[in-house]
């Protein structure tokens, strides 16, 4: 009997409960699996969506919703979260009264903030496009805009790029992939796939710091350091072309926010000092480094102490990394710039180019060569006087290198005049260090243009300075006959020790 009660009791709540907490896990579990990112819609996104769940709860507090209609009800709730429905009901701006245009500018980059999977390019392409198009739509309108944008405006414009642009940067391991500077591997580049909504949202940014109508003091509020820092990290991206916006980009940042500056030069140091001396792999050496050049040629003179320090401490350590070759070019503009700027700088640039000149790597030092070459240009005779020894005593190895290449360029320096007249000013130091090689090559190089271009740099300081020509060599055909009477010594006493251990071993086997 007791039975047949309990059955007759009303179980509406227990299953209504019990299909709401399925209903709310159902959707939770679909929402996490849609993408690999999120976004934040704004407040109007946010009402719709408690709307939408507060009915959902309602239908099944009701206990109308069972089998497929919670599913329906599910997905209905899921359109509402990612806004594909809302999509569809906004009109174009040229089509609106210019009262409503700002608060359709709004909406639509609320609706732009919505980031789609593109690594299934079968999923939601109906959205993508019309995400493509209202991105278009919202380019345009930054474009032509007249008026200056308000603050409700700038804070949607950062809101909307900060959901598209900032994400996790997964750059490839390159271990293997660059090795003495060279690439072993021609692979191509990484492309990002959601390319056709990123370039976009890079040009309406692009085209919103550039903008006359975008006014400095209430978008460095937005545009703040915190925003910088994660701008900044997107130069590791693996997409050479996101790599060229983000340089352009950040050189219009620079330009417009002068409040910035020393923060955004202070970041970049940071960058490179991790470079150097922690992981010596980073994707966007080189864009910063053109925006670098950019930097320093507006310097005012005379150059500040933190600018002559960024130099030393961050710009020439550059040269340490086995993969110069990707960044070298524009790091030889850099320091150019400086050496033009100030000419006492150039010792510095030199000895740390000695400091680190690389042991082993024949390309490595071609790279330096041709580097050392533009600088010694810019150089004045007292800078050069102040590190020629230690300077030419590098060249001197070069020039007896077995590699044609670096002995060649190495030979290339009395091609230039302004450098062949440093030397000839200073022929009584620098003979005497560098006629040894010269004089080696001319005997024992396996290369001919090599010996070649060694006559004629010896024919220069003969026809110049026979006498001291003369002297040079005479103390270093002195010198090798030393060389060589040691040598024989030791020869001839390794001989006797030898001599002596035979004679013991067989006194020791005869006993």
């Amino acid at each position: 009997m007791l039975k047949q009660i309990l059955s007759k009791l009303p179980r509406k709540s227990y299953k209504s409960t019990e299909n709401r907490d399925r209903g709310r896990n159902l959707a939770t579990n679909s929402y996490n699996s849609t993408g690999s990112r999120s976004c934040d819609l704004g407040a109007k996104s946010a009402k719709l969506n408690i709307t939408s769940v507060t009915a959902y709860d309602s239908a099944c507090d009701r206990g109308q919703n069972h089998g497929n209609d919670i599913q329906q009800g599910v997905t209905s709730k899921l359109n509402g979260i990612l806004g594909f429905s809302s999509y569809e009901g906004l009109p174009e701006l040229r089509d609106v009264p210019s009262s409503e245009k700002q608060n359709l500018f709004i909406k639509k980059l609320n609706l732009c903030c919505i980031v789609f999977d593109f690594s299934d390019p079968t999923k939601n392409l109906k959205e993508k496009d019309i995400k493509r198009q209202t991105l278009l739509e919202l380019v345009d309108y930054v474009t032509s805009v007249n008026g200056k944008f308000t603050e409700t405006v700038m804070q949607e414009v950062i809101k909307m790029v900060s959901a598209n642009l900032f994400r996790t940067i997964s750059p490839q391991p390159h271990e293997n992939k660059v090795v003495d500077g060279v690439d072993l591997e021609e692979e191509e580049p990484s492309m990002d796939l959601a390319w056709p909504h990123l370039q976009l949202v890079y040009e309406l940014f692009l085209r919103f710091v550039a903008s006359s109508e975008t006014d400095v003091k209430p978008a460095k509020r937005y545009i703040d350091q915190s925003f910088i820092l994660k701008f900044l990290d997107l130069f590791d991206s693996e997409d050479p072309r996101e790599r060229e916006y983000l340089k352009t980009i950040l050189h219009r940042i620079y330009g417009k926010f002068m409040v910035h500056r020393p923060f955004i030069r202070k970041a970049i140091n940071n960058m490179f000092y991790q470079f150097i001396f922690e992981t010596e792999k980073h994707n966007g050496i080189a864009e910063l480094l053109e925006i670098l050049g950019s930097i320093i040629n507006g310097f005012a003179l005379p150059l500040k102490e933190e600018h002559k320090m960024f130099l030393i401490h961050a710009l020439i350590p550059l040269h340490k990394p086995r993969c110069l070759a990707m960044y070298h070019q524009p790091l030889s503009y850099c320091i150019m710039q400086f050496v033009e700027k100030d000419y006492k700088l150039a010792d510095a640039v030199i000895r740390g180019l000695l400091k680190y000149w690389p042991l082993t790597n024949s390309s490595k030092e071609v790279m330096f060569l041709n580097e050392l070459e533009e600088v010694l240009e810019a150089t004045q005779p007292s800078e050069f006087q102040r590190c020629m020894v230690p300077l030419f005593q590098k060249i001197a190895q070069c020039l007896n290198s077995s590699h044609f290449q670096v002995a060649e360029r190495a030979l290339f320096l009395w091609n230039n005049e302004p450098i062949e007249n440093l030397i000839i000013q200073n022929r009584n130091v620098i003979l005497p260090i560098i006629l040894p090689a010269l004089e080696k090559n001319s005997r024992n190089h396996w290369n001919q243009a090599v010996r070649s271009l060694t006559l004629n740099v010896r024919k220069i300081f003969d026809d110049l300075d026979p006498e001291l020509s003369n002297e040079c060599l005479h103390k270093f055909e002195e010198a090798e006959r030393k060389e060589d009477e040691i040598k024989a010594r030791c020869e001839a006493k390794w001989e006797r020790l030898e001599e002596l251990a035979a004679q013991k071993a067989l006194s020791s086997k005869a006993c």
